[in-house]
């Protein structure tokens, strides 16, 4: 595994602690870090529920503390890890702040835009386009979605 491999492994780990503290708040568990130039410069976690905020999904809160982070809104140079593939909403917000390369977990089969149901990161039509790779830890990411979901059915 070449170096970025080790770094995408890192910070996949640093996705996945976001994902963990998402599920002790009572969140779905999907975790994400934005990264520029080997530095975490933003971390978010799903926080609907706890936030009653409809756009809070890990790459939205990520993205929003990166921005504020480095002053800007356009992350040329920028990776972001997440646990989970990319909903519509925010794969069109990575092209929107023009993230270089995304990096995520586990394949979303019902909403996934990264390469599952769509493919708008990649997409020719838009304005941006960038470098998508997945399924890294996806078993790991996999397993926390599913403990949450086993817990929430068990409740019912």
């Amino acid at each position: 595994m070449g170096r970025a491999g080790i770094d995408d492994a890192k910070f996949m780990m640093m996705a996945l602690d976001e994902a963990r503290a998402a599920l002790s708040r009572g969140e779905i568990p999907v975790g994400a870090v934005v990264v520029l130039d080997g530095a975490v410069i933003g971390r978010g976690g799903n926080g609907r529920a706890v936030c009653s905020l409809p756009f809070a999904h890990a790459e939205m809160s990520a993205l929003e503390e990166a921005g504020r982070s480095i002053g800007a809104w356009r992350f040329d140079n920028c990776t972001l890890y997440v646990t989970l593939e990319p909903c519509p909403m925010c794969a069109g917000a990575i092209v929107q702040t023009r993230v270089r390369r995304v990096v995520y977990g586990a394949s979303d089969p019902k909403a996934g835009a990264a390469g599952t149901l769509y493919d708008i990161p990649r997409d020719p039509r838009m304005p941006h386009r960038c470098e998508v790779r997945s399924g890294l830890m996806a078993l790991e990411s996999t397993e926390l979605l599913r403990k949450f979901f086993s817990e929430r059915r068990r409740k019912r």
